[in-house]
């Protein structure tokens, strides 16, 4: 599967399957993480950021405190969910359970 290819709403299913926490709203991978306090927030956050950095794929997300709201969608593809948006989402969850 090409990574800038729009998926299937199957497709993304099957992805989500693997991705607990995670779902789609307004058309974008979503998921809200809160964690102990700002401080692991912010660590998490960073630690995203070089996965991200690395992948060259980048959220849009916002923190407030001790939460972490993330949306993924590929902009090159029209900002619809592509494999990369699953691939990072994957790296995203694995990140965040050292801190949950």
């Amino acid at each position: 599967m090409v990574a800038n290819t729009a998926l299937t709403d199957q497709e993304i299913a099957a992805g989500l399957q693997g991705l607990p926490g995670w779902s789609v709203q307004a058309g974008k991978l979503h998921r809200a993480v809160r964690f102990q306090d700002f401080v692991t927030a912010f660590t998490f956050m960073t630690q995203v950021a070089f996965a991200a950095e690395a992948a060259g794929h980048h959220p849009a997300w916002n923190n407030v405190y001790n939460q972490v709201t993330i949306d993924l969608a590929t902009h090159s593809a029209g900002d619809a969910i592509t494999q990369k948006d699953l691939d990072l989402a994957a790296q995203i969850e694995r990140l965040a359970e050292k801190w949950l």
